[in-house]
């Protein structure tokens, strides 16, 4: 206990802080004055260069996880293999058959008539604008059958007709050609 407060004294003498702080600035002049020391010469080794020579023999590595050099089976079986099973893969589902149809949009926009020349029907189909003479083909399998101003008759080959309200979005399904 007694030794504890001398070290303490000694660290707080002013003879200690004045010889560290001297110590401080002669490391600190030195250090400066050596600053621009010589610097290392240097050159090219002259060494002759031997082929280097590998620590492990890898020659023989190859033979040793060949599979020839593995017992073969002493049995041959057509028996399936016991670490895998078929009975968590489900069966797989028929492709159905490509679509024979197609939902278009129509929407019937009005008709003219010329002096000498049959009605005209205006249709909208999707983005594209139609205009189609009275008996002719409107789409794939639908004629224009009669117009007037509420409405557009459209028919198929099959005798069906369709109604087509003036401004009137209206979904039909036609075979894909």
């Amino acid at each position: 206990m007694n030794m504890m407060p001398a070290i303490v004294q000694n660290l707080r003498s002013r003879w200690f802080v004045a010889c560290v702080h001297l110590g401080l600035w002669l490391l600190l002049y030195l250090a400066l004055t050596n600053l621009r020391g010589k610097a290392p010469d240097l050159h090219e080794a002259d060494a002759a260069s031997v082929a280097v020579q590998s620590p492990v023999p890898v020659a023989r590595l190859e033979a040793l996880f060949s599979p020839a050099i593995w017992p073969k089976s002493l049995v041959t079986t057509n028996l399936l293999n016991p670490f895998y099973t078929r009975h968590f893969i489900p069966p797989q589902a028929p492709v159905p058959p490509p679509p024979t149809t197609k939902k278009i949009q129509l929407t019937y926009q009005g008709f003219y008539e010329t002096e000498g020349a049959p009605k005209h029907a205006m249709v909208k189909m999707g983005d594209a604008y139609l205009v189609a003479a009275i008996g002719a083909k409107v789409t794939a399998n639908l004629f224009a059958a009669d117009a007037n101003m509420q409405a557009l008759t459209l028919t198929n080959t099959a005798g069906l007709t369709n109604i087509l309200s003036l401004n009137t979005k209206k979904e039909l399904e036609v075979p894909i050609q």
